[in-house]
């Protein structure tokens, strides 16, 4: 009788690990929440990503040595930002601020767009602010910027026949 005593004991102590072992299975399904239906995405494009620094070579330097890119020269109609190629086709650009009230650091991506005056009107319709309107950059498109939530963001048209737009 002790010996048969002695396996209660152990059984009721090992008991609630098996029955929990079998319900985890039935758990996990449970908790998981329902699968939606696939989402039509469209794509986005970055076709230039600004970032703006009081460090400019401190900061082309160090992605230059992570990325393994090279940087151009200052660039006037880009705020004399310096070039780097993004593999998406479209560029990086490192620039000092153009004036005391733009603020820095700041990263301000600019996404492609097949028409800069729709999208404006979309982003502003949503109740974005527009800070600049449609600007051409000769042999560039033309680019726009609106803050929305805190943040800039840039849309960029790029010109007819480019092969990106």
């Amino acid at each position: 009788m002790i010996f048969g005593i002695a396996k209660i004991p152990a059984f009721t102590a090992l008991a609630p690990l098996v029955l929990l072992g079998g319900c985890q299975a039935a758990l996990s399904e449970a908790s998981r929440p329902a699968e939606a239906a696939p989402a039509v995405e469209a794509a986005m494009d970055i076709e230039y990503l600004e970032i703006v620094t009081r460090d400019v070579e401190g900061t082309c330097a160090t992605l230059s040595a992570v990325h393994s890119v090279s940087f151009g020269a200052p660039e006037p109609g880009f705020g004399n930002a310096r070039m780097a190629l993004l593999g998406t086709g479209g560029r990086l650009g490192v620039r000092a601020p153009l004036s005391e009230s733009e603020g820095a650091p700041l990263v301000r991506p600019y996404l492609r767009v097949a028409d800069i005056e729709a999208a404006i009107a979309s982003a502003e319709a949503s109740g974005a602010d527009v800070a600049m309107r449609a600007t051409e950059i000769a042999g560039h498109g033309k680019f726009a910027i609106y803050f929305q939530g805190g943040i800039q963001h840039g849309v960029w048209e790029v010109p007819a026949g480019s092969g990106t737009e």
